[in-house]
């Protein structure tokens, strides 16, 4: 089993793994050509954007600087929008639903290390998938971590970092982010 199987499967891999470090050497290439281009370059950073995620499927603007580890396990829904500073560690899948706001300063991290120290000293990790589902408003300064979903509908305060399921329609915040309420009932509710 390659190291890539291993981790598509979700278990331990070693990143540091040939063909692992290529595809990542090659993406950060192309994050730092596009945090260089001017603001104004509009269509130059929305085809180079295009080059970096797996899929995109409608209008997307990520801010100027966004890091990336591999972009291909990035798939972004329809009017995503991501302001300054944004970190995506997508060994595993990050799914970003339909109208997607992401404050500043944002990670969202696939990546994980055992707990075990052998195995952390050897550089093994593991990574599973994120998922953001459609009309999902995340704060400034927020972390989400491996294995997560956030429901559709629900507002992420500023600083929260994420370790649980989010329930659709709630309101959450804090480190560790926990339910605090829901979105009120007089707001639309799409999706």
């Amino acid at each position: 089993m390659t190291e890539k199987e291993k981790l598509t499967e979700g278990l331990l891999y070693d990143p540091m793994d040939r063909m692992l470090l290529e595809q990542r050497q090659q993406c950060k290439e192309h994050c730092h050509a596009y945090n260089q281009l001017s603001p104004s370059r509009l269509w130059e950073r929305s085809r180079l954007l295009e080059l970096i995620v797996g899929t995109c499927k409608g209008e997307a603007t990520i801010e100027q600087p966004f890091y990336c580890d591999y972009g291909y396990n990035i798939h972004l829904g329809k009017n995503f929008y991501s302001n300054h500073h944004l970190v995506i560690l997508d060994a595993a899948p990050v799914y970003f639903g339909d109208n997607v706001f992401v404050g500043p300063s944002c990670g969202f991290y696939t990546s994980g290390h055992p707990l075990e120290y052998e195995q952390r000293a050897r550089g093994l990790e593991y990574a599973l998938p994120i998922v953001v589902e459609d009309n999902v408003w995340i704060g400034g300064g927020v972390h989400v971590v491996p294995g997560v979903r956030i429901g559709k509908g629900s507002v992420i305060g500023a600083g929260s970092v994420v370790t649980k399921d989010i329930a659709p329609y709630s309101i959450a915040v804090g480190n560790p982010c926990r339910v605090i309420g829901s979105v009120p009932s007089n707001e639309p509710r799409h999706g």
